[in-house]
């Protein structure tokens, strides 16, 4: 990721009772029949893990949670058939290794046949992710980036074949660092060694109508330079902010200046008029000693911030009528994920259905009224339930 000095929500006096009394993910429903649909939020259901829930037991807490978008790292098959007849919208992937097979149109054909076909309309796939974080070397093969835009087209066609390509759109997931510039977000722009292959895939998207995804991660900008970014700009938190010198406009976190880094660079290449998602965002729980800001305080106050902003269908300052839609990283802690003590801790969820930490996956009103809503944060080890009462 590239770092970003850009500079969080005003919030809101704070009134809480605690209540103690066990409350596991599958019993959410029970617990609180009144949790909030956020239509513009969904959430990253990865596998890396040998003590994960069942799917059958993840729709009962997407259910609860009242999310209805979910996005898989595969075409896992239990998982498709097991959300079959229910509301969650998926994305599935094709992983990096198959990319080379699906730029012949046959084989594409087939993969879409065996691994998409099958299962609608019973289940609700609506995206397909061709490989992650391709431009920038995802899976360590920088050669993989040269299959994309040909898979994706074989894909798409064999999509419209089968009359599906209304329902799925195809896109692929980018990491922020496509961007050799980032800050001020009017200073977006890709980086040079893109600037061949970029434009085909942004032709595609155009034509296919077809969203940018971009993985933005706050946290990594703050952990690599912690002395000058503040803190609260990257955990959505009141503070000063930035305003872009070009035009004027105020970010108040850094989340929204990176998407907007990036419409501003898909713009200087002509495609301005696409619309930019959040395919990953989140916060780790824990991390080594070397990675700073990873803790359980600093995860709840983004992740929550994060969905309270979601619950008022906020766009961008660069688009403030078009509510930016965005999926948390991650739904639990996956304990066989390589690397640093952080890629095992995103989730908001521990593999044994308690709550990794406080996050407020309910009720927040999104009006602006004078009057008081209530906001629901679960704390882990199925101990305290906290509620927030928010005044306006």
């Amino acid at each position: 990721m590239l770092e970003d000095s850009s500079f969080g929500p005003s919030s809101l006096p704070l009134r809480y009772v605690t209540i103690n009394f066990p409350c596991l993910m599958w019993e959410l429903d029970s617990c609180f029949g009144y949790v909030q649909e956020v239509e513009s939020l969904g959430i990253n259901y990865g596998q890396v893990g040998n003590n994960l829930p069942q799917p059958e037991r993840v729709l009962q807490l997407l259910r609860s949670l009242k999310v209805t978008k979910a996005r898989i790292y595969d075409t896992n098959p239990q998982i498709l058939t097991a959300f079959a007849n229910s509301n969650v919208e998926l994305i599935v992937t094709v992983e990096n290794a198959m990319l080379s097979t699906l730029t012949d149109p046959n084989q594409a054909y087939q993969w879409v046949y065996t691994h998409i076909r099958p299962y609608i309309p019973a289940t609700r796939i609506t995206g397909i992710a061709v490989g992650n974080e391709l431009f920038t070397g995802g899976g360590g093969d920088t050669t993989l980036v040269t299959y994309l835009v040909p898979a994706m087209v074989s894909i798409h066609a064999a999509l419209v074949r089968l009359g599906l390509n209304q329902y799925i759109q195809i896109s692929t997931p980018n990491s922020l660092a496509v961007l050799e510039e980032s800050f001020p977000p009017s200073a977006g722009s890709f980086r040079p060694e893109l600037n061949s292959i970029m434009p085909q895939y942004l032709q595609f998207l155009a034509a296919t109508k077809a969203p940018f995804w971009i993985n933005a991660y706050p946290y990594f900008a703050y952990k690599d330079d912690p002395s000058k970014i503040p803190l609260d700009y990257v955990l959505f938190n009141p503070n000063p902010g930035m305003v872009d010198p070009n035009t004027k406009l105020r970010y108040d976190n850094m989340l929204y200046a990176q998407v907007d880094a990036v419409i501003f660079a898909m713009a200087k290449m002509g495609f301005g008029g696409l619309e930019v998602r959040v395919s990953e965002t989140g916060w780790p729980s824990r991390g080594d000693e070397n990675e700073i800001g990873a803790s359980l305080e600093n995860a709840a106050i983004y992740n929550r911030n994060l969905m309270r902003r979601q619950l008022r269908n906020e766009g961008t300052p660069l688009r403030p009528n078009m509510k930016l839609e965005i999926y948390v990283f991650a739904l639990f802690n996956e304990d066989m994920k390589p690397g640093p003590t952080s890629e095992r801790n995103y989730g908001l969820f521990q593999p044994d259905g308690t709550m990794a930490y406080n996050v407020g996956l309910s009720a927040l009103s999104s009006t602006t009224s004078s009057t008081s809503s209530a906001s629901i944060s679960l704390t882990s080890n199925a101990t305290p339930v906290i509620f927030l009462f928010e005044f306006f």
